[in-house]
């Protein structure tokens, strides 16, 4: 009764498009045989290698030999490329493991197809198949490939490298040869005093400024929505043009014209304090002042969108709830806490979860402003203002530790993913989500 389901399915496992051979769909197990005969010429001599080269990241460096009288330069092993190649020759062969599977459900499927008398389908009628039932998946495919070559492999290769000792300067190929070390990055990174110092400062003032940032833009959004939609305002329209500029140009732009208005040399803001009998500040120079400067450019350049967001919201909350409060005798106040704060709050705390995020990786700000400067002497490749991920980008392309820069990437999306999930389990939003409809 199973006869050729079972048969179909064993030989497609011994070999792939036998099965399909066997139950006469001829085009479609010729072109599963040459997918095997293609996959075979390229893992037998690259397997090998990749899972070598995966192990030891290479045995030999690169350097002169001397044949004769004359020095001659042997090639050595990459450890970095090794890395690369035997990763995308792991994806590759677990890709075709699938095609391997799907190979045998589809003969065994097809096999009882003609168990049950009915005969397999031909290639004309599974190509119809394919382009009419599975075009979806069909058109997924390309984009899924991408995603995994070019985003899923790159942040697992940027892990491996955690645990490697790629740095400058004893460890940079070709010259010289990386190796596994396990969690000795991480230890360093939180144990020699050098580099905790730093790492505990850093990572103090990226917190901070990722709370501060998100509450004064928030609450700053917040207020001016609020006297926006106050009855008796004027002008609305131009209210809000005039507020969403900064947030229309672009942020390279702003933030570098910024920059020189906060100068403490040329800057006309300071020439302003002058003109009014006030001595100049340090804004760029001193640690304190530089924080402080960046907290305000980024209210400037954070209000208007929390401002947007929070207007569309305001439209949203239903007018007979103010004059049921009007009715009750409610002050502004009591309305503005009981009725506003709960709907927005509501309404953004996902938004605004997210925005603490972006805050934690807010490179912009930092790079464009103050490049994380003034610099600190006891910090190790790291100025006053910079966040994890702008020390992050100094030492992987000022630095060359490429090792540490893994480590603190892993880390950030270990805080950042930390925070995202805890708050947003706890806010309104997750809990009542079938509150508005």
């Amino acid at each position: 009764m199973n006869r050729h389901r079972s048969t179909a399915a064993i030989l497609s496992l011994l070999v792939m498009g036998l099965g399909q051979l066997y139950n006469r769909q001829i085009i479609k197990g010729l072109i599963m045989l040459a997918v095997e005969a293609a996959a075979l010429m390229y893992f037998i001599p690259n397997i090998g290698r990749a899972v070598w080269g995966i192990v030891t990241l290479g045995e030999k460096t690169q350097g002169l030999e001397k044949i004769g009288k004359i020095s001659v330069r042997v090639e050595g092993d990459h450890s970095i490329f090794l890395l690369i190649s035997g990763l995308i020759t792991i994806f590759l062969l677990v890709i075709f493991i699938i095609i391997y599977v799907m190979n045998i459900r589809d003969a065994y499927r097809n096999g009882k197809q003609r168990d049950e008398g009915a005969l397999p389908a031909s290639f004309r009628k599974t190509v119809s198949y394919v382009l009419d039932r599975n075009f979806p998946h069909l058109m997924l495919t390309l984009p899924v490939l991408g995603v995994l070559f070019l985003t899923i492999m790159p942040i697992i290769f940027m892990v491996m490298l955690a645990f490697t000792n790629y740095a400058s300067p004893d460890h940079i190929p070709p010259a010289k040869l990386v190796d596994w070390v396990g969690f000795q990055t991480f230890a360093n990174l939180l144990t020699l005093k050098t580099w905790s110092h730093t790492f505990i400062g850093v990572f103090t003032w990226t917190i901070i400024w990722a709370v501060i940032a998100t509450v004064t833009t928030y609450f700053g959004g917040l207020l001016v929505a609020l006297l926006i939609e106050q009855k008796g305002i004027r002008f609305k329209k131009l209210w809000r043009t005039l507020f969403i500029i900064p947030y229309a140009i672009p942020q390279l732009i702003s933030l570098l014209v910024m920059r020189n208005l906060f100068n403490g040399q040329f800057g006309p803001i300071n020439q302003y304090l002058g003109y009014f009998g006030m001595g100049k500040l340090p804004w760029l120079t001193d640690p304190f002042w530089a924080k402080v400067t960046v907290i305000v450019v980024n209210m400037w350049v954070g209000i208007p969108v929390s401002m947007v967001l929070i207007l569309g919201v305001l439209t949203a909350i239903p007018k007979d709830l103010y004059e049921a409060a009007d009715v009750d005798g409610a002050s502004g106040i009591q309305k503005f806490r009981i009725i506003t704060i709960p709907f927005v709050l509501f309404s953004t705390a996902p938004i605004l979860i997210t925005q603490f995020a972006g805050n934690i990786n807010n490179f912009n700000v930092i790079f464009l402003l103050t490049n994380g400067d003034p610099v600190k002497g006891d910090y190790q490749f790291a100025g006053s203002t910079d966040l994890l991920v702008t020390w992050l980008y100094k030492l992987t392309l000022n630095n060359s530790q490429y090792n540490m820069a893994s480590a603190i990437g892993i880390i950030i999306f270990a805080i950042v993913a930390t925070f995202s999930i805890i708050n947003y389990r706890r806010s309104r939003s997750f809990k009542e989500e079938d509150m508005i409809q």
